[in-house]
């Protein structure tokens, strides 16, 4: 997976792409509304095909006990993010599928038959330990995903 720098014009593409469906403003304490705070863009993430982009929502500085809440952006249906785990970071994800329609795949861990899972607007899916999870966008529109991790205790 290679982690790319996005041009000014990338981000308001993204921007555009993401405000026909949800408005990702953010009301962060004592600083009133804003947009995300950092964008990142993932070439074959976890060995996933195409593009998959991050919305930063929060500085690294301003959650308390999050690590990540971000909105996670899969353009096109050839787009996915590749089975990874969150185990050796001691985390638990959750995702929030906000628009769209993708497949999430599940394993207990790297040995594992996987479960396959179709997911629409409003289903939420959560990782932990040991297992594995990826996911791809099915649809003829964008797959966002609000994800939220957290530390397990």
């Amino acid at each position: 997976m290679s982690k790319t720098a996005m041009t000014t014009e990338e981000i308001i593409t993204l921007e555009t792409l993401v405000e026909k469906y949800l408005d990702p403003s953010v009301f962060h304490l004592g600083i009133g509304k804003r947009k995300a705070a950092r964008y990142d863009k993932r070439v074959q993430m976890y060995g996933g095909e195409g593009i998959v982009y991050l919305m930063q929502l929060f500085h690294p500085d301003e959650l308390v006990s999050n690590r990540i809440g971000a909105y996670m952006i899969l353009p096109t249906s050839a787009d996915s993010c590749g089975f990874h785990t969150h185990g050796t970071r001691k985390e638990q994800e959750l995702y929030i599928i906000m628009h769209g329609e993708g497949i999430y795949h599940e394993k207990a861990d790297g040995q594992s038959e996987p479960q396959t899972y179709k997911l629409t607007k409003g289903n939420v899916t959560s990782i932990k330990g040991k297992a594995l999870h990826a996911i791809e966008n099915t649809g003829k529109e964008p797959l966002i995903i609000f994800v939220v991790t957290t530390y397990e205790k």
